[in-house]
């Protein structure tokens, strides 16, 4: 029996037309989703530099990576992190502070605020949670990865308050650390010769001692004097008679003991170093950057990144560099971006900030930004500090890095790929749609 109703009935014609009608719509609205993702694409593969920007950009680009990093250290966050990674706690509260510290530095109206969240990472630093994973039986006490990192952001508040007279006890507190850091490295050197010293009972990482350096500097500049020089001088002594005999860089790991190579260069921590060197050597280091560029610069032409190891030297990831993609550390490539805007390398900036858009699909919404839907925050809290860069001792225009690095080719691929993507998917919808349209002139529904 016909339950249809005669004058309600839009007829045999209309109801064939329906599921050509939802195809039209499932078609259109893959074109709209590939095309709108394509566009996105295009212009994260373009994405500004910090060099190419204003303070005020830089600013306003990095806030709300910060809110973001606000809420979820306030959710528990450096606690899952610390699971993950052997300073996972400890990072994200460091790089969070440090990085409001280079936003206060340009934007005077954060300056209170950024002073406030960088003194509250000081006290997660100083806490038990923050002093857990070190060894308070080490000189100094909890090892250099410890004092060197919470002495680097004390100096940070110091500098930002406006000096010591500004922050009284911050700079007392910074004079006392500094001091007992100094002596640390004077009886490493006498001892052993070493300049290196340990993180942890009977390991040493040549990266952690660049930071503790380089807070012994950053405190003799905030002071205005030059208490510390004869000490630097003989680290860096020390230091390069202790290179790596392969690539001419720090090595990644050295004999706690006598200081010399136990394992090569890795970009992992050579991109950390090279970016508190350079707040010390800033000539010397600016020559170890061009080398660590040639030497660590990616092979795959159209991912500008950084890999772990030297070109020619193919071995998996560990803990220190995480999982490697094409024999690429993203964390490495991450820090080098900092250390790119500080060296005025124009060209590997924006290779790297391009490359960073790009893979880490990123969302912004409630005025947060995330990357890879905020599974890792310390991932963030890196690419942040690395978008603030500026020098604190050493301004940015000091530095000039050689030419080199990628040049602008290397997004060639990628905008192939979308050519391949997005065109076929506009031509299926006119070709879904054409039938319809068609047959709408020929027959005009009246």
């Amino acid at each position: 029996m016909d339950r249809t109703h005669p004058a309600t009935d839009p007829g045999p014609a209309a109801r064939r037309n329906r599921p050509r009608w939802l195809v039209v719509a499932l078609v259109a609205l893959v074109t709209a989703v590939v095309t709108l993702a394509g566009t996105v694409l295009v212009a994260r593969l373009h994405a500004r530099s910090p060099l190419d920007r204003s303070d005020r950009a830089v600013v306003a680009d990095a806030l709300p990576r910060l809110e973001f990093l606000r809420r979820a250290i306030d959710g528990g966050a450096a606690q899952r992190m610390q699971e993950l990674f052997p300073e996972g706690y400890f990072f994200l509260h460091v790089l969070h502070g440090l990085s409001w510290l280079e936003v206060g530095d340009r934007d005077p109206e954060r300056h209170d605020e950024a002073l406030r969240e960088a003194r509250r990472a000081l006290d997660a630093l100083d806490s038990a949670a923050g002093r857990a994973p070190f060894s308070p039986t080490l000189d100094p006490p909890y090892g250099v990865f410890h004092a060197g990192w919470s002495g680097w952001l004390r100096g940070g508040v110091v500098r930002l308050a406006g000096g010591p007279a500004a922050a009284p006890f911050d700079a007392e507190r910074l004079a006392a650390d500094v001091d007992t850091l100094a002596r640390a490295f004077d009886t490493q050197l006498t001892a052993t010769g070493s300049p290196f010293l340990s993180a942890y009972p009977g390991q040493a990482w040549p990266v952690d001692s660049t930071v503790g350096i380089a807070t012994v500097r950053l405190a003799d500049h905030l002071a205005g004097t030059d208490a510390y020089g004869g000490l630097l001088a003989r680290w860096r002594t020390a230091a390069d008679a202790r290179r790596d005999p392969a690539t001419g860089l720090l090595a990644h790991r050295v004999d706690p003991d006598t200081g010399f190579p136990v394992e090569g260069a890795r970009a992992t921590s050579q991109t950390m170093a090279l970016r508190f060197l350079r707040e010390v050597y800033p000539q010397d280091t600016t020559r170890d950057w061009a080398r660590f560029r040639d030497l660590f610069a990616s092979t795959t032409f159209w991912a500008p990144g950084v890999r772990e190891h030297p070109r020619g030297t193919d071995l998996p990831g560990d803990v220190d560099s995480g999982p490697l993609i094409l024999g690429m550390s993203a964390s490495a490539s991450v820090v080098a971006l900092g250390d790119a805007v500080l060296f005025g390398d124009r060209r590997t900036a924006a290779a790297l900030s391009g490359l960073a858009e790009t893979t880490g699909f990123a969302v912004e919404s409630g005025g947060q930004r995330r990357y890879l839907g905020g599974l890792l925050p310390v991932g963030d809290a890196f690419l942040v500090w690395s978008l603030t860069a500026d020098g604190w001792i050493v301004p940015v225009a000091e530095t000039t890095a050689p030419e080199g690095g990628p040049g602008p080719w290397w997004r060639l691929p990628w905008l192939v790929g979308l050519l391949a993507a997005v065109p076929p998917w506009w031509l299926l919808l006119v070709m879904t749609l054409k039938p319809i349209l068609v047959k709408g002139k020929r027959f005009p529904v009246s």
